[in-house]
């Protein structure tokens, strides 16, 4: 988990960024029970450094996001159903705080889209490939959410219906096949080393080890499936890809862009670009949701 305290605007480097492991080993109860402290250490670090409350807080979270009622619907990497959030948080931080959520992905594909490699992009596809994948789908400013909360969930394409099985009950989802869990997964398989990674499966492609081209050459081509499937239904200016795996850079960004290439036929293709923001995204793009409810709130008054 990754915490950040913004201010005195959203275009500003944040004040104070601090990261925990989510202890999801424990159970779902457990996360909540960390997401909930680790907002209240950091209002108290907020407090005791600048001397003044927040003015709201955001959090993105992974799954189903019902943003409107400020519920985690579901996330099958954390095992959660219908978590009331934003009321636990507002109960665990007192004061009346506002409190928004958000989708991680989502969150993040707002401060790419206002401030990072989107900026100034009316339509875009934002794609970071972590310990999942999902999408961020850019429209004109704003993220949409979709009907139910579930917009962008890419991930979940199917691309190889006899790939391995996913956490979500289908089988050959894209997520298990192109995230950078997977991909470390794979090369840890075939490398015969159980810690590798997939940083560490690009090197040994840099290096020219063809076990490794293998296993990312697949990766590769299960991502630009994915990807296409997207741009046909979407038809995005731009594809942002982030993540784990997009700070591999040309050795994944040459290739991919050559495979979606090769598999558009009627489609407009997109331009590629790796993500601006990095692993901030996601604690600029809560930050975001937080400013834009207090405005909002300010405004109505």
């Amino acid at each position: 988990m990754k915490a950040a305290l913004i201010g005195p605007g959203p275009e500003h480097p944040p004040l104070y960024e601090t990261r925990r492991v989510t202890p999801r080993e424990q159970g779902p109860e457990a996360v909540v029970e960390s997401v909930l402290s680790f907002a209240a250490e950091l209002r108290a670090h907020g407090l005791e450094k600048y001397g003044t409350e927040p003015v709201a807080t955001g959090v993105g979270l992974p799954g189903i996001v019902d943003q409107a009622n400020g519920v985690a619907v579901y996330s099958a990497n954390l095992g959660w159903r219908d978590v009331p959030l934003r009321a636990l948080l507002r109960e665990r931080l007192g004061n009346g705080l506002p409190v928004a959520v958000g989708h991680d992905v989502r969150t993040g594909g707002l401060a790419e889209g206002r401030i990072g490699a989107g900026k100034g992009v009316d339509r875009f596809l934002f794609v970071p490939l972590g310990t999942g994948i999902a999408g961020a789908i850019g429209i004109d400013g704003r993220v949409e959410p979709g009907a139910h909360g579930s917009a962008g969930e890419i991930g979940h394409v199917v691309v190889r219906p006899d790939g391995p099985e996913c956490p979500c009950g289908q089988r050959g989802c894209l997520e298990t096949l192109s995230s950078a869990a997977a991909v470390g997964r794979a090369w840890a398989a075939v490398s015969g080393d159980p810690e590798a990674t997939a940083a560490d499966a690009a090197k040994a492609v840099e290096s020219g080890d063809p076990r490794a081209t293998a296993v990312w050459a697949d990766a590769v081509d299960a991502l630009a499936a994915g990807l296409v499937t997207g741009l046909t239904l979407l038809d995005p200016r731009t594809l942002i890809i982030g993540g784990g795996l997009a700070e591999a850079g040309d050795t994944l960004f040459t290739p991919l862009r050559e495979a979606v290439r090769a598999r558009v036929t009627f489609q407009q293709l997109p331009t590629i670009v790796p993500a601006a923001l990095g692993d901030a995204a996601g604690c600029l793009g809560a930050g975001l949701l937080a400013w834009d409810q207090h405005s909002a709130e300010v405004s109505s008054r």
